[in-house]
């Protein structure tokens, strides 16, 4: 029988089919269509906002990379400020020590030759001293005696007569 069905159970069958389909239909195929358009809307949203996302986290990237360049380079511009400064820093303590150096020689032969002249000026006051000491010994023991002192002022005339 099931091999070979009957018009009348093919037409029950077929009704109950009809009628199931519009059941289906009325009550549970529109909230199912509307659930998966829903299901699709919000996979698409989701997929939106991942785009949305990407996008935004390719722009953060490309902005966090400009800003570590930029970083670098506001270090590398202050370190080199930093060696400039320093290279200035070292020329002006060289500078300051050739100058003090200079002039520290320079105070040391005014130093040397004030010191010269001092001791020369002591030496001929020494040697003036001197020759005044024996002159004054020379003359007392020549003139001690009056034929000495006559026989000095007629020698003294003489060289001045030849003068």
């Amino acid at each position: 029988m099931l091999t070979n069905p009957s018009f009348g159970l093919l037409f029950w069958q077929l009704t109950i089919f009809v009628i199931l389909l519009i059941i289906l239909r009325a009550f549970a195929w529109k909230p199912i269509l509307a659930s998966l358009r829903e299901r699709e809307e919000s996979i698409e949203g989701a997929l939106r906002q991942a785009d949305q996302a990407k996008l935004e986290m390719q722009a953060l990237k490309a902005g966090n990379e400009k800003l570590i360049a930029e970083a670098r380079q506001e270090r590398d511009r202050m370190l080199k400020e930093a060696s400039e400064m320093s290279n200035q820093l070292i020329e002006t303590a060289k500078q300051k020590a050739t100058d003090e150096g200079a002039r520290m020689i320079m105070q040391a032969r005014e130093a040397i030759q004030n010191e010269k002249m001092a001791a020369l000026a002591e030496v001929k006051n020494t040697a003036a001293q001197l020759s005044i000491d024996i002159a004054e010994r020379i003359l007392r023991r020549e003139l001690s005696d009056s034929g000495a002192q006559k026989q000095l002022v007629t020698d003294y005339l003489q060289e001045v007569k030849l003068n």
